[in-house]
């Protein structure tokens, strides 16, 4: 990592050859100048600034010829942001836009974005002020990277690569755990009269160890006499609430067993219409 104490500052650290081999890495045609400057951050410009003048340094003389990576970072979120919007809505069509923000939010949020970007490598090169990199500084130089892959590739190549490495983050990620409904049942009800279909009807399926300390029931929901979904719970009440969950799930197309998410080459029409953010 770039901070003002570490390897940057070794006799043998290239940084335009480090930078080079991190395009690379990730097969992407970079425009090498906009992916050095989304590196920059504006807290290792500062500093190294103050240390320059600590030294003895004039003003003039200790300005660095360095342009740090704010533009680059404000427009790679809000391409992050509007790419798996339209990527979340084409996924799962049904999902409501509730639904949709909420994945988009967890796909952005910072325990995603720092994991990827560490597994990217993007630490190793970010320029801060302090070491390690603090995530806050991580997650704004990875938006960066992806502003400079817009910039240099356009948005289908930054959508892809969206798709390929935060999109991914969706496998085995429970819906209602990014999406936590209050009352599933209500809105299962709201789903359905919206289908105008009749409205679900619970129904006790099968319990076991009901006069136990660790009851189990199964309780069914049916609409029109057709079983919807089904779940358990230790309670009544906490097996239906489950039975509306996974009949959501199923209503939404999000499910254990949904169909793959589609990775295949964007479409150019897609990518065009985002060429406007």
């Amino acid at each position: 990592m770039c901070c003002l104490t570490s390897s940057s500052q070794q006799p043998h650290w290239n940084f335009h050859a480090e930078v080079q081999a991190f395009s690379s890495r990730l097969h992407e045609d970079f425009c090498l100048e906009e992916l050095k400057t989304a590196f920059v951050n504006p807290c290792y410009l500062q500093a190294e600034q103050q240390r320059r003048r600590g030294l003895g340094v004039d003003s003039e003389t200790a300005a660095l010829a360095l342009k740090d990576n704010v533009d680059l970072s404000r427009k790679g979120a809000s391409f992050t942001s509007s790419f798996l919007s339209a990527w979340c809505r084409a996924s799962f069509p049904t999902l409501p836009a509730a639904g949709v923000q909420s994945v988009v939010r967890h796909l952005t949020g910072p325990a995603v974005l720092t994991k990827v970007a560490r597994n990217l490598g993007v630490e190793d090169l970010a320029m801060s002020a302090a070491c390690p990199v603090p995530d806050d500084v991580l997650r704004a130089t990875f938006m960066a990277v992806i502003g400079a892959l817009r910039e240099s590739g356009g948005p289908e190549r930054a959508g892809a690569f969206l798709r390929d490495f935060l999109g991914a983050q969706l496998v085995g990620e429970d819906l209602f755990a990014m999406w936590p409904v209050v009352d599933p049942m209500g809105l299962l009800v709201e789903e359905l009269t919206r289908k105008k279909l009749p409205l679900p009807e619970p129904r006790l399926i099968r319990a076991a160890g009901a006069s136990t300390v660790l009851p189990l029931y199964f309780v069914g929901l049916y609409s029109d006499r057709k079983l919807l979904a089904q779940g358990p719970g230790e309670t009544l009440a906490a097996a239906e609430e489950e039975a509306a969950r996974v009949a959501l799930r199923l209503l939404y197309g999000y499910t254990g067993s949904h169909r793959p998410l589609d990775f295949s080459p964007l479409q150019q029409p897609s990518a065009q219409s985002l060429s406007s953010h």
